[in-house]
């Protein structure tokens, strides 16, 4: 937006779209291109409305969603494979009253020993490489029985809440 037919060009373009009127003048102190007053609510939901949101809070929300970001780093409390020794169990829970006991084998490989009110069986076998609080559990190559191997992930929506060296 440089010039003035620029503003021109954008309140025809809203009038097309939306069959709403918001004067140059109005998109011209919006942009800053002269002084003016901060936006009414009405200017930005029709502008918000000429990009296809209901309104202004909905192109917010919207914003909000856009912004997350889709990787992090985090710490926790809890057990990494390589902390532990070739033998050695891990209990592990997570809601709303699951556990499994594992077995470490090295390499990352584990045996479940132990396991009550879940889709883990005894002598399935997976890999994983952490066992964080109040993170999911993933277990990648998870083999049970005659089944293809998959990823499996408990505690999805809250996380592990209980980890322990036995």
């Amino acid at each position: 937006m440089r010039t003035p037919a620029d503003f021109d060009w954008l309140n025809l373009r809203i009038w097309e779209t939306c069959h709403e009127y918001l004067s140059p003048t109005t998109l011209k102190h919006l942009w800053g291109y002269i002084n003016g007053d901060t936006p009414r609510h009405t200017t930005l939901c029709i502008l918000c409305r000429l990009l296809g949101y209901v309104s202004w809070e909905e192109y917010i929300d919207h914003l909000s969603i856009c912004n997350e970001e889709e990787s992090e780093s985090f710490f926790g409390k809890g057990i990494r494979a390589d902390e532990l020794q070739i033998g050695e169990c891990l209990e592990v829970a997570w809601r709303p009253n699951r556990r499994a006991v594992l077995r470490y084998e090295g390499g990352n490989r584990f045996t479940i020993v132990e396991a009550e009110n879940s889709k883990l069986h005894v002598g399935d076998t997976c890999n994983a490489v952490c066992f964080l609080l109040n993170r999911p559990m993933y277990l990648d190559n998870l083999v049970q029985e005659t089944q293809s191997p998959k990823t499996y992930v408990a505690g999805k929506r809250h996380g592990l809440t209980y980890v322990r060296k036995l």
